[in-house]
This record gives C-alpha cells, sequence and structure tokens, in this order.
C-alpha cells in the first residue's frame, strides 16, 4: 500500500467517524491535511509516511509500547487524544485543524483513531521499514528497554 493509499485509508476513517463535524469534509481535503502533517506528497505520491519522527518522538513521553504494537504484528494499542500532540507535535496537530476548519480536540480525536491504523500498515506492508524504523531506537529490545524506562517511578 502506498502513501496516498494509506492516506486515502485515513481520510475515509475521518470522513465516516462518528463525528458530525469531519462526516461533511471532503475526502480530499482531509488527504490533504495527513499529507500535509504526516509527510509525503499526496498529489504525486511521492514521499512517504514521516514514521521516523513519530519513533523519534517517544523519547519525549510514555508511548514506547503503544506505537510498538502498531509497528508490530497483532493488536493495535489506543493512544489517548491528548498524548497526540505528543506524538506529532501541537504545530502539527493545531495546522490538522486549521486545515480541516475544526477545533483542536476534535483533530486530536481524529488522529487519535487514525494515526494507529496509518502506522500498522504503512510498517506491516513493508516489512524492511518496520526493521528500519525498530533498528533507530535498537531494535524491538531497545524500543521495550525505551518503554520500560518511561513507567519506572
Amino acid at each position: 500500500m502506498d502513501l496516498s493509499d494509506l492516506l486515502k485509508m485515513g481520510a475515509s476513517m475521518i470522513q465516516n467517524s462518528s463525528n458530525e463535524s469531519t462526516s461533511g469534509i471532503s475526502s480530499d481535503l482531509i488527504t490533504n491535511a495527513l499529507s500535509s502533517i504526516l509527510g509525503g506528497n499526496s498529489e504525486n505520491g511521492e514521499g512517504g509516511l514521516d514514521l521516523s519522527s513519530i519513533v523519534s518522538n517517544l523519547t519525549n513521553g510514555d508511548l514506547g509500547e503503544t506505537v510498538a504494537s502498531w509497528i508490530g504484528s497483532g493488536e493495535n494499542a489506543p493512544i489517548d487524544s491528548d498524548k497526540v500532540t505528543d506524538l506529532i507535535g501541537s504545530d502539527k496537530v493545531a495546522e490538522f485543524a486549521d486545515h480541516l476548519g475544526i477545533d483542536l480536540d476534535t483533530a486530536k480525536s481524529e488522529l487519535a483513531n487514525v494515526l494507529p491504523n496509518l502506522v500498522d500498515k504503512a510498517t506491516n506492508e513493508d516489512e524492511s521499514l518496520a526493521s528500519n524504523l525498530l533498528e533507530q531506537v535498537g531494535g524491538l529490545d531497545g524500543l521495550m528497554d525505551m518503554a520500560g524506562k518511561f513507567f519506572k517511578s
């Protein structure tokens, strides 16, 4: 699945969510907003989902196990909507909200619903991508060690 397909899948999820404020937004507008904050260029299919910045942001919070579930096989752990800003940055959440004309809480909620599936699909379709991302943090053991540090008191 290429980036364009991933972004369209995410747009469809947002458009078909139970939130009335996003149901009337065109899928093209949502696709462009997702592309803008997650990397790549949806118009020509170039670029890619900027997963490395998501993985690098794990050092700033307690999201290691959550994102590891998205990258690995098995069920995707949910992310709290307030943690989305820790993962992709408050500026990108605000940009997404502005692009779609929705409030910040709605933007965080929609991104919390979509991100696990986008990262899961992006990494499970291309095992080398998942491997490269895990290598950045010292493999699955490194990711779990990083996550373990966050949970120590």
